[in-house]
């Protein structure tokens, strides 16, 4: 992937630890710009069923770091998304369909396997002069003034201006700094698959809102597709334990066969549903991204959009100091990071929050509120431009990379 050495100490501007996407994507955006920088941790490309769906500004963010052609020919375009409310309300509204076209783009972003983005985002730095990559894991983390020290698993150490935590929901660095998080649960699982079907998706994503929780269908390349199924932990429990003929035969059935046959075309996963939020996104020297971050569940394709956010957005900060005399790892530097990503996460996490809630209520009150929200997104077409713009990529305070700009 890039430069990889055997290290007993060594000094970098930044040392990213993590090396999911989030961790990947952030130690690129930083060399590119000329930090010395170094990835700490292990590639972790297991397939479990599961997709991203990389909207606009992340394929831009993509784009910028010279990473995207390579990921692109595995995923499909995500050119309308249609709902369906499926949970029988009294105030079930008719489908409505959202078209990318409608707010000048050819999709709303494209959508791939979770595995493949990580194996295509390792490939990208290899011309990098300014990342290396150690594999060992991170141990320990010390800060003060003047830098951070990070430990490694083998007995060594690196030292930066900035460490930046990938290292996810579980995060080592997040705990030793002392960062508090909320953490909370649904009664819900969610089945992942990759299926095959007889009718063309016609780059459509169909998402069945149900009282169990969403029912969603995202276009892969060719006849297939990705599956999210949010529902009771009892029924995921038993879909999973399914053979592959039967729990085909159950998606097109909740499916209403409108991708006509299916069959099983990949791994699949069971995924509770948790959340969490942090009250702070940095300490001394230390910034936290993806899920170390915040932890959504599998809803609305927030997840890791918001991961390369918190990135992109480190990287302006950043870069940004450095223009005016900062280090990378300075107060002054951090401060900014966390103003870019507070009001971001905060909007993020109640809306997919209050979605899934919504739909596990069953209250007449809330279930008008909803068919009534959906029935003014199909019918005003202003507000529903507002609301697809919006969703795509927040219109204030979007990071340089995810607006089309080339790499400072």
């Amino acid at each position: 992937m890039v430069k990889r050495q055997a290290l007993t100490e060594s000094t970098y501007n930044i040392a990213v630890v993590g090396a999911g996407a989030v961790g990947l994507s952030a130690a690129l955006a930083f060399a590119r710009d000329g930090f010395r920088t170094v990835l700490v941790g292990g590639l972790d490309a297991r397939r479990d069923g599961r997709t991203v769906a990389l909207l606009n500004g992340s394929v831009r963010f993509l784009e910028a770091l010279g990473a995207w052609p390579r990921i692109a020919a595995e995923a499909a375009a995500l050119e309308t998304m249609r709902i369906v409310d499926d949970t029988g309300s009294l105030f079930r509204p008719p489908p409505a369909s959202f078209r990318a076209g409608e707010i000048g783009l050819d999709a709303f972003g494209w959508n791939v396997e979770n595995a493949t983005l990580v194996e295509k985002l390792a490939e990208a730095p290899r011309a990098c002069e300014n990342l290396t990559h150690v594999s060992e894991f991170a141990s320990g983390f010390e800060a003060d003034e003047t830098g951070a020290i990070l430990t490694l698993t083998g007995g060594g150490t690196i030292k930066a201006s900035l460490i930046v935590a990938a290292d996810g929901r579980n995060s080592k660095l997040r705990q030793i700094a002392g960062i508090g998080t909320q953490n909370w649960s649904y009664p819900q699982s969610a089945v992942t698959v990759i299926l095959a079907h007889d009718r063309d998706h016609r780059e459509t994503s169909t998402e069945f809102h149900t009282r169990h929780g969403p029912f969603t269908l995202v276009p892969l390349p060719g006849r297939r597709s990705s599956l999210v199924w949010v529902t009771s932990k009892v029924d995921a429990e038993r879909l999973s334990e399914l053979d592959d003929a039967a729990l085909a035969l159950a998606i097109e059935r909740q499916a209403q066969s409108h991708l006509g046959a299916m069959r099983i075309d990949g791994p699949r996963g069971l995924v509770p549903m948790t959340g969490l939020s942090v009250n702070r996104y940095r300490a001394q020297r230390l910034a936290l991204v993806g899920e170390a971050a915040h932890v959504f569940p599998p809803i609305g394709a927030q997840g890791l959009n918001l991961g390369f956010r918190d990135a992109a957005s480190l990287r302006d900060a950043v870069v940004d100091g450095q223009s005016e005399g900062s280090d990378p790892g300075s107060e002054e530097t951090l401060v900014r990071y966390q103003r870019s990503r507070d009001l971001d996460v905060r909007l993020r996490t109640a809306a997919v929050d209050g979605l899934n809630r919504t739909l596990l209520t069953g209250m007449i009150p809330t279930d008008f509120l909803r068919g009534a929200g959906l029935l003014a997104l199909s019918n005003i077409g202003p507000l529903r431009r507002i609301v697809m713009r919006e969703g795509v990529l927040p219109q204030i305070g979007a990071p340089r990379l995810m607006q089309g700009a080339s790499p400072a």
